[in-house]
């Protein structure tokens, strides 16, 4: 069995008659070319997206998830321990800190 091309290699021969249909033929090719480079772009972009929706979606949970966590430890903690870890935090921490565990939460969240 011989190798056959994708291609016919008589659309490449010049004819002094056939000039244009040749250069219409090669545009073809060209064309089903880029359309198959287009097809194979697309469907790896959205396979990496499916990817990247599944790890979005991991990462909400877990972010939820220490959130909850998070809020239910400041709950238990006394107000010596968030003194103390708040007096361990770097100054940017601190404001942070701060800005989520104001008094008002604390005077609602008895346990």
């Amino acid at each position: 069995m011989a190798f056959q091309p994708p291609y016919s290699p008589s659309l490449f021969k010049r004819k002094a008659n056939a000039s244009g249909a040749t250069v219409v033929a090669i545009d073809n090719k060209i064309e089903q070319a880029m359309d198959l480079v287009k097809n194979h772009l697309m469907y790896a972009v959205r396979e990496e997206v499916e990817i990247l929706k599944e790890q979005i979606k991991e990462l909400v949970e877990k972010n939820s998830q220490l959130e909850r966590e998070n809020s239910l430890l400041k709950t238990l903690a006394s107000p010596e321990q968030l003194e103390k870890f708040e007096s361990q935090l770097s100054p940017e921490e601190q404001t942070t800190a701060v800005a989520t565990n104001s008094p008002e939460q604390d005077a609602g969240s008895a346990v």
